[in-house]
């Protein structure tokens, strides 16, 4: 029987991302954008950890991934939205609450129906964008602006949250990336270039995580764009 302490622990860093979300909320409402927008991927990182550390304990529980789901509907649903709606959307009237809004919906879907296809498999494939990768777009982004100071560029996050939503309730391909084998062979080249990468990140921690996050985001459209132009070809 495994200790309680065990079944605590993923559940505590689930927690943690609610926590951070509704941090992120109360930062973006006072104007501290950029702090508001590192809450964001902080939270993805305790995201990540709460399931590893499931598996690793062998902790898993139907309680665990419902209140995972509920956490990610406040750090990468939620917060995110409110993040938009305070840097741009409220400048915006109707269609800004709105933008933030269908953001929030597509992501409750893209939820609901991710938890409806883990009731019968453990998919090795995602569905339409995870809800993390689309609000690591929107924190990414807003970060990227304020950097460089393209604050003309605001309204186009009006945009990509609708684009992102649109995309988690796609049928567009991602890959788990829980699920990649690496092979012995590919190991050391693998650890090579995450390396090189993690130094990269450290040097431009901005620009290195937007361009990992944008790279997966677009990966979905463009290898959707492949097939389908391969199809066509192929049919003619």
């Amino acid at each position: 029987m495994k200790p309680r302490l065990a079944y605590i622990l993923p559940n505590f860093f689930t927690a943690s991302s609610i926590f951070l979300g509704m941090l992120s909320i109360t930062k973006a409402s006072q104007g501290e954008f950029v702090v508001a927008s590192w809450f964001i991927i902080i939270a993805m990182i305790f995201d990540g950890l709460d399931g590893r550390i499931a598996r690793a304990t062998k902790t898993m529980s139907q309680f665990g991934a419902e209140f995972d789901s509920l956490a990610d509907i406040v750090a990468f649903g939620v917060a995110p939205a409110m993040l938009v709606f305070f840097f741009v959307g409220q400048n915006f009237d109707k269609f800004g609450f709105l933008a933030s809004a269908l953001y929030v919906i597509f992501g409750a879907l893209r939820l609901a129906r991710f938890n409806s296809a883990l009731a019968t498999s453990d998919p090795s494939v995602f569905i339409g964008l995870p809800i993390p990768a689309a609000a690591s777009i929107v924190a990414m982004g807003v970060l990227f602006v304020l950097k460089y100071g393209y604050d003309s560029y605001r309204v186009i996050f009006l945009a990509i949250i609708l684009f992102v939503g649109v995309l988690m309730v796609s049928h567009i391909r991602y890959p788990s990336l829980k699920k990649i084998k690496i092979g012995q062979r590919f190991f050391y080249r693998l650890l090579v270039v995450l390396t090189i990468m993690a130094s990269l990140i450290y040097i431009y921690s901005i620009e290195g995580l937007a361009l990992l996050i944008f790279g997966y985001v677009a990966y979905g459209p463009t290898r959707a764009t492949y097939y389908l132009i391969k199809k066509l070809t192929s049919s003619r």
